[in-house]
């Protein structure tokens, strides 16, 4: 058996329901794939906890159930901060969860640096990093090998920033190897989905975002999802790892749903298709993508219009493969959570 001592940098939803998840099933990844986590550190906004031996799993889920953090475990650490966690322990894995900071992508650019500095391989859920610094993380990784099992450099892995389950990098960056994308529109922000779909179905709109609440797929700053932001990042980050155009916030067009009427969703609805908000990148002549964000309407034709009840799925369109559509529907983070497991398998069987 091999195990694999981790760190969890971020215990909001993300974080927390993957704990849950190995605390519930602490042989889920020994069975099939041959090792196994190690959880000897945790960091959320009260501190970091640090066990070499490893942290009890079921201490950490239940004080976080409580609205508590982990300055109230015995193993808390208090001469230690989230990046000092990263560049000083004991570990051989990354995880990390930290909320999306757009302003100067911190502490995850920080936690992320630290890691690949040191050899340490890293698997993101979040995307502040990934938005403001890809190509500096690139340089850092084996995506400065092409991602080549070869590469001496540690592994830099975030499908799950991507629309959590949906393996929207995966299948662009590896499924359509060697065929030039035309086009990719993409849903996949699972909260303005089911905030327009609950509009459409009669809710208003603060009734809408208190049930994707509820389901725990909203953005700590729910702006970051109603107003496009969210989306943008996914663009920006599919544009950089998959269309292999570098790409930032600036380069992307963002309008959110909040001007989306009662009467653009029933019309939309009423003729059989839906309205949805999608990231799109579309090539030019001069062969770069022209990328956008906005609540646009999907005919009944659409592949897209057939989403429903939270979905999120892309459809992209290329010159060889033709047009592939693929869509997901996740139970709150646990898709993100499965998508980094997803990613940690890859990197284990490199």
């Amino acid at each position: 058996m091999v195990i694999v001592n981790t760190i969890v940098t971020g215990l909001g939803n993300i974080g927390r329901t993957l704990l849950e998840l190995l605390a519930r099933d602490p042989d889920r990844l020994l069975h099939r794939y041959g090792f196994t986590l190690r959880i000897v550190g945790a960091a959320d906004s009260t501190g970091v906890a640090l066990d070499p031996a490893g942290l009890d799993l079921s201490a950490v889920v239940a004080a976080k159930r409580q609205g508590l953090g982990v300055r109230t475990l015995s193993a808390f650490r208090p001469d230690l901060d989230v990046v000092a966690l990263a560049a000083t322990a004991a570990y051989d894995l990354l995880l990390e969860a930290t909320p999306t900071n757009l302003r100067d992508g911190q502490p995850a650019l920080d936690i992320v640096r630290a890691a690949l500095r040191r050899g340490k391989p890293a698997v993101l859920a979040s995307k502040g990093p990934l938005v403001l610094a890809f190509a500096e993380l690139a340089a850092l990784s084996d995506w400065a090998d092409d991602l080549s099992p070869r590469s001496p450099r540690p592994a830099l892995r975030f499908s799950g920033a991507v629309g959590g389950a949906l393996p929207t990098i995966n299948f662009g960056r590896r499924d359509l190897a060697g065929a030039q994308i035309e086009r990719a529109e993409l849903v996949v922000n699972s909260t303005t989905q089911v905030i327009l779909e609950q509009m459409a179905a009669g809710a208003d709109f603060a009734g809408a975002l208190a049930e994707a609440q509820r389901q725990g797929i909203v953005e700590p700053d729910p702006a970051l999802d109603v107003d496009g932001w969210d989306a943008a990042n996914k663009l920006v980050i599919f544009a950089n790892a998959v269309l292999r155009q570098p790409t930032t916030l600036a380069d992307v067009t963002v309008r959110g749903i909040r001007e989306v009427t009662m009467a653009e969703l029933a019309a939309a609805w009423g003729a059989g298709g839906r309205v949805s908000l999608v990231a799109l990148a579309e090539r030019q002549p001069d062969g770069r993508y022209a990328m956008s964000v906005a609540p646009t309407v999907l005919g009944r034709e659409h592949p897209l219009a057939r989403l429903a009840q939270g979905e999120m799925g892309f459809v992209i369109y290329t010159d060889t493969a033709g047009r592939s559509t693929i869509s997901s529907l996740e139970d709150g983070p646990l898709g993100t959570c499965q998508a980094m497991l997803r990613d940690v398998i890859e990197i284990m069987w490199r």
